[in-house]
């Protein structure tokens, strides 16, 4: 799924093999998400479970308040992720789950990181919502 806040956007759902780059989708850089290489005004939305390899280090913004983003970088320490939505008060966010148990928001990370899809979860036809994909609830100071 794509965070809520892209629902102007074009997109498309990712797919295996998938060569994403992290980018900014308006002026205001406050629509953040996935696009692939060779598509730049599409979001590439990750179903939770979709699980990415970032080609470099991935580095996030740090977030003085809500919409107030600092120009200092905070490292990650991992290449491998697993997508996961959080929910930070009443909105549910696309969030990247790092292999060393960093969570994410998708809208933290800096804008230019390159990322390959290495799969992406099946769908059961017919299972309850909570067998489709697993999702976490975090609460808003655990959200870096």
């Amino acid at each position: 799924m794509c965070d809520y806040s892209l629902h102007t956007v074009a997109s498309r759902p990712a797919k295996a093999g998938d060569l994403l780059v992290t980018t900014s989708f308006s002026m205001s850089h406050d629509l953040r998400g996935f696009c692939a290489k060779d598509e730049p005004g599409v979001a590439v939305c990750l179903m939770p479970g979709t699980e990415l390899a970032f080609r470099a280090e991935p580095t996030r913004h740090r977030v003085l308040a809500p919409l107030i983003w600092l120009g200092i970088m905070g490292h990650i320490d991992s290449k491998l992720a697993r997508s996961r939505q959080v929910r930070l008060g009443d909105k549910v966010h696309d969030a990247l789950e790092f292999s060393n148990g960093k969570v994410e928001l998708v809208t933290a990370l800096r804008r230019g990181l390159e990322a390959t899809v290495l799969q992406v979860p099946v769908m059961i036809e017919g299972a309850p919502p909570a067998a489709r994909h697993s999702s976490i609830a975090l609460q808003r100071e655990s959200v870096r």
